[in-house]
């Protein structure tokens, strides 16, 4: 980690080099952070970037994601790892939720690394500013270790985020049907991916 002008920066290594690894990476580094990509090109290797980072993004589509956890290995090892992905199956339906999410079965599949679950119920398009016009989106933050937590919430309010702690990881088990949700809206019921969510408290 550097300290520049009393701000605390890290180096984040992003896996995955889509819509949502991309704006992820712009927001970050539009706030000071470093990024390195990891992705299926062998000229930037999974394992590369998940051993230099001091956080990982996973933001892969959601079939990808086993092996993604294989290259990512012991990398991960007392790190956070910010799962970003949908549980979105081949005919664009939920393919798990309610009695665990995928952000509990990477935990299994990486049981030293430290998941918190965000980013996934806010489109790519937003994703790189937290903001929809004037209007700044509620990031939900879900995870069991308070530090990782912190260190998520810190970087959503970096790139432009307000955002939550929503309690322990298996709270994503709701989160992940909310992106459903948000998806449905999106697509099916052809709402476009200009909208986001926004709690508001009174």
């Amino acid at each position: 980690m550097l300290i520049c002008s009393g701000v605390l920066k890290m180096k984040i290594g992003i896996i995955g080099k889509g819509h949502v690894g991309s704006a992820l990476a712009s927001g970050l580094s539009r706030g000071g952070h470093e990024v390195k990509f990891g992705h299926r090109d062998p000229k930037e290797p999974v394992d590369v970037a998940a051993n230099w980072g001091e956080a990982i993004i996973l933001a892969v589509p959601y079939e990808s994601v086993a092996d993604a956890a294989k290259a990512i290995g012991s990398a991960a090892d007392g790190k956070t790892l910010i799962d970003v992905t949908n549980a979105v199956s081949q005919d664009m339906d939920l393919a798990i939720g309610f009695t665990t999410s995928a952000a509990e079965e990477l935990q299994k599949k990486l049981p030293r690394a430290h998941v918190v679950k965000a980013f996934n119920t806010v489109f790519a398009r937003n994703q790189s500013t937290g903001r929809l016009g004037d209007v700044q989106l509620t990031l939900f933050v879900a995870g069991d270790d308070v530090g990782a937590k912190q260190t998520v919430l810190k970087l959503a309010r970096d790139i432009g985020f307000d955002p939550l702690d929503v309690g322990p990881l298996k709270v994503a088990r709701y989160l992940e049907p909310m992106g459903m949700f948000m998806i449905n809206l999106a697509f099916d019921r052809g709402l476009g991916t200009k909208m986001g969510l926004k709690l508001v408290r009174g």
